[in-house]
Order: structure tokens, then C-alpha cells, then sequence
């Protein structure tokens, strides 16, 4: 996890826990890094604004001011159970990780009774596993690649067997015909490449700041394929 992440989620956790607030220890062994790394990101969250503070004493701890807790989600229990029931589809797939947090802070911000209710009825939905794209090893570096748009350091099995080192500019990610794809800029071969996320072995994140390609340039998905297309 890298620090803007941590800092991300280490803030969600304060608003989660309240009043109860979370101890420097606590929180190393949550983000597996030491109580002084713990202390230098709180201090950057109140810089930033962040209404967190310590509390003194044996059961202290840091707690975040009721100022930083969300406000309630207007949100119904079959909306969020369907909105588990997509990501119980893509478990294991690409950003599946993240919005499974997403569910989680919604959950966390309902009432009682929604709350019950979206449990109840998420109990009741059943659903087949589907086949996973590839390891978190190579999950993780293709997500963050694209979100940060860095270059990615790929060892690719191609369908014939042969291994190949390659840096890529990552563009976009794609399912279709059952596969998981990244689509990158190959620099190996000078040109737009589809990448099967589950022929990829070992995928490397570089600092090396990624170039972008008009979609044009990329092509028109398959006819099986469409962008998820989020719209406020």
C-alpha cells in the first residue's frame, strides 16, 4: 500500500472507530508499518485538516473529532445488497478489493434497521465463483499502474508457450470473451498490445510516469464489450 492509500485508509478507520479512537500500536499492526511511520501520518492528516487528535493515558489513543463522521447515506438495503452482489461476481478481479471497502463504508454509515435488513437479504442471494484473472501479486501493480498511471515491468507467457520481459504503458483494462485483459503500449514490440491478465506472471510498478493514447488509437471494443461508464 503506498502512502496517499494509507493515509486514505487510515482515516476511514478514526471515522470508524469513534469515540473508541485507535492506539499508535494498534493501527502499525493494521497498516504493517512502525508507530514512528504511524505518528509522521497522523501528524500529515492534521496537517491536511483532518480533525484527529491524541488522547493522553494508558487506554489513549487517537480519535477523530464527530465533525469527521459521514453523514447517513441515503441508500436502500436492496440497493447495497446489490451492489454485494456485483462485487461477490467479480471477487477476485480487478478493483473488486476497492469496492468492497466502498460497501463497507456504506455499511457503516447506515442505520440499524437498513443495515439488518441489507444482511438479510445479501444472505439470500447465492451466486456461482467465477474464474479469477490472475494472482493479487499481479492484481495489485496492474490497479495501481492504471490509477496512477505509471509504467508497468511485465513477464508475459504468450499463447505459444514463449516468455517475454516487456515495459508497458498501461491505457485501460477489459473483459471480454471471458478474459481479463490490460491493454497497454508495449514497448517492446512499438505498438497497442492486449495482455491476458491470467498469462500475465509477474507484473513490476515502475516511477516512471506512463504516456496516454487517445481511445482512438486503441480501437473500438469487441462487440461484447462496453466501458462501465460511471455517470453522476
Amino acid at each position: 500500500m503506498n502512502r496517499t492509500d494509507r493515509l486514505y485508509a487510515m482515516r476511514e478507520e478514526l471515522r470508524r472507530a469513534g469515540a473508541t479512537g485507535r492506539t499508535a500500536a494498534w493501527l502499525a499492526r493494521e497498516f504493517a508499518v512502525s508507530v514512528r511511520t504511524v505518528k509522521r501520518d497522523i501528524a500529515a492528516l492534521q496537517y491536511g485538516g483532518f480533525p484527529v487528535w491524541a488522547r493522553p493515558g494508558p487506554s489513549g489513543g487517537y480519535v477523530a473529532s464527530s465533525k469527521a463522521t459521514l453523514p447517513p447515506v441515503n441508500i436502500t438495503a436492496a440497493e447495497a445488497a446489490a451492489l454485494a452482489a456485483a462485487l461477490a461476481v467479480c471477487h477476485g478481479q480487478p478493483f473488486a478489493r476497492h469496492g468492497a471497502t466502498a460497501v463497507t463504508k456504506l455499511l457503516a454509515v447506515m442505520d440499524q434497521r437498513t443495515k439488518a435488513e441489507t444482511m438479510r437479504l445479501s444472505q439470500r442471494i447465492w451466486i456461482n465463483d467465477t474464474d479469477k484473472p490472475g494472482p493479487a501479486s499481479v492484481l495489485g501493480p496492474v490497479e495501481e499502474a492504471l490509477q496512477r498511471r505509471r509504467v508497468l515491468n511485465l513477464t508475459y507467457v504468450d499463447a505459444d508457450g514463449q516468455v517475454t520481459h516487456r515495459a508497458a504503458d498501461p491505457q485501460l483494462l477489459g473483459l471480454t470473451a471471458g478474459h481479463w485483459y490490460l491493454i497497454a503500449y508495449c514497448r517492446l514490440r512499438g505498438q497497442i498490445r492486449w495482455f491476458r491478465l491470467d498469462r500475465i506472471q509477474r507484473a513490476t510498478l515502475t516511477a516512471e510516469p506512463a504516456d496516454d493514447y487517445p481511445l482512438g488509437d486503441i480501437g473500438d471494443p469487441p462487440p461484447s464489450a462496453h466501458p462501465v461508464d460511471v455517470r453522476a
